[in-house]
């Protein structure tokens, strides 16, 4: 029988803001596949469309059903995904040297968007069920660094550095707030102090050069340090009220590389300008705080750490998104949650969206 309080509880503050940004990101994409130029993209914006279309089912589905019933099927939904990653590797899609898709007729869907919401949720059902107020030691840290770095190998495997370093990210901010023990801490933060210097040698020749990039655009300006100088340029000259909505040069020039997706908040810097910049930072920065307002308020240990983990999802995609327009940060391809073009981006941001507006609808059933 359906309880009338879910619609006392519902929350529509969230659901306002979701909207609101997403308005702001089909503005802003707009402009962006339809003023470059000599070839605009504009089925690249109608394609979005569907794609928000698609996500806004997703979330309805999510909110209507409880969370609670992820604790359960979390085993099935992380090996499925992983099941998803090994497919690609194997018989994905190939473009712009990686290989992340999976092809289904008309569309293609990237799993490794779908396994971080996967991680997020087995990470939060063993955190919930083996919870210590001493903090996990190194031994009950030894599942979770398991189920955090298998997507994480197979991620690099497409290759796709972001998205690892984002689920790597993630499994962090989830395991500090749920308390590590003293000791334990210490050993951790010393084997990352000794062993991260040796990464480097891991890593490939572009990505090495993405770093060196990184620190200095300047060593290659017409190369590898194209991207990040356009950008800064974009969004310096957008100055205090930008250039106004479809006149940004930059972008319409076809100066600004990947501007509908990587580098989409250099399009709305230029445009806006810092006014409007800020705006949406502003918007995001009350995303962040309404996920961790609906985590503080739950009273289900699950459901508080799954409102983290997602709250700390959108937290990283932002915060390195725009470092990277800025310069901030070594571009890796994070895409910036409702704003930048991606199918399996938008669907899996407003599942995320729907899970927390689950999460705050049934707080009462523990009030």
């Amino acid at each position: 029988m359906f309880d009338r309080r879910f619609v006392t509880y519902f929350d529509w503050g969230l659901l306002g803001l979701t909207f609101l940004i997403g308005l702001i990101g089909l503005v802003t994409l707009y402009s962006a596949v339809t003023s470059a130029t000599p070839t605009p993209q504009k089925t690249l914006y109608f394609k979005q469309m569907i794609w928000y279309c698609a996500g806004m089912t997703g979330m309805v589905l999510s909110f209507l059903v409880n969370y609670k019933s992820l604790y359960r099927w979390a085993p099935a939904i992380y090996v499925v995904c992983i099941l998803l990653l090994i497919y690609v590797l194997m018989m994905g899609k190939y473009g712009g040297g990686a290989r992340r898709w999976i092809v289904l007729g008309p569309i293609s869907i990237q799993p490794s968007e779908l396994v971080k919401i996967a991680v997020i949720i087995s990470l939060a059902r063993y955190y919930s069920k083996f919870s210590d107020t001493r903090g996990f030691t190194l031994r009950g840290l030894f599942t979770p660094l398991i189920l955090t770095a298998i997507p994480f190998i197979l991620i690099v495997k497409q290759p796709d550095l972001g998205t690892a370093m984002v689920v790597v990210l993630i499994a962090g901010f989830m395991t500090v707030f749920v308390k590590i023990e003293r000791r334990s801490l210490l050993c951790i933060v010393s084997a990352c102090t000794i062993t991260g210097p040796l990464v480097w040698f891991l890593l490939k020749g572009y990505q090495k050069k993405r770093i060196l990039t990184f620190i200095n655009p300047d060593r290659d300006p017409l190369g590898a340090g194209y991207h990040i100088i356009q950008s800064k340029i974009a969004i310096g000259s957008g100055m205090i009220f930008g250039k106004g909505y479809l006149k940004g040069t930059q972008n319409a020039l076809s100066f600004l590389p990947e501007q509908h997706t990587d580098f989409i908040f250099s399009v709305l810097a230029e445009e806006w300008g810092f006014v409007g910049s800020v705006v949406m930072l502003f918007l995001f920065l009350m995303l962040i705080i309404w996920g961790l307002n609906i985590a503080y308020r739950c009273r289900d240990p699950f459901g508080t750490i799954l409102a983290v983990g997602i709250t700390a999802m959108m937290f990283c995609q932002i915060f390195i998104n725009v470092g990277m327009a800025m310069g901030l940060m070594p571009i890796v391809g994070v895409t910036l949650p409702f704003i930048s073009y991606g199918g399996s981006s938008i669907v899996s941001i407003m599942i995320c969206v729907g899970l927390l507006m689950s999460i705050s609808m049934r707080r009462f059933l523990f009030e």
